[in-house]
């Protein structure tokens, strides 16, 4: 047990003993709670379910891509032309660069852009 200094009460030794304790328990607990975070992200990302994300966030960004340079349509309004049970897949376009980026966050993430002569081309197959 922890000694008191002189003028100091039992109490408080006791109550600095405990809350360093209970810091160190919840940092541990915190700890847990990350390292799962991350397992159950990797383990969704390199699963079927992470290949799916990859697939629909490839296929959004080139579709959006098309739509929106090519079309001359509304970014918002190309999630019209999605598969059903894409609606969690997000776009956003960079109109300097001419593509479209689409994620499915956290796990999926691909990019789009428009060239003339080539049309839209997903970045990962150039």
């Amino acid at each position: 047990m922890a000694t008191s200094k002189p003028g100091q009460s039992r109490i408080s030794v006791l109550q600095r003993a405990v809350s360093s304790d209970w810091l160190r328990v919840w940092a541990v607990r915190v700890g847990v709670v990350l390292m799962l975070c991350i397992v159950a992200v990797m383990a969704l990302h390199f699963s079927r379910f992470g290949a799916r994300a990859r697939l629909a966030s490839a296929y959004g960004a080139h579709v959006a891509c098309s739509c929106h340079f090519i079309a001359g349509r509304l970014l918002k309004d190309c999630k019209k032309d999605f598969e059903p049970g894409m609606g969690l897949v997000t776009l956003s376009a960079d109109e300097g660069a001419h593509s479209v980026t689409a994620r499915l966050i956290p796990l999926a993430s691909e990019t789009a852009t428009f060239t003339r002569g080539q049309g839209c081309v997903l970045e990962s197959w150039r």
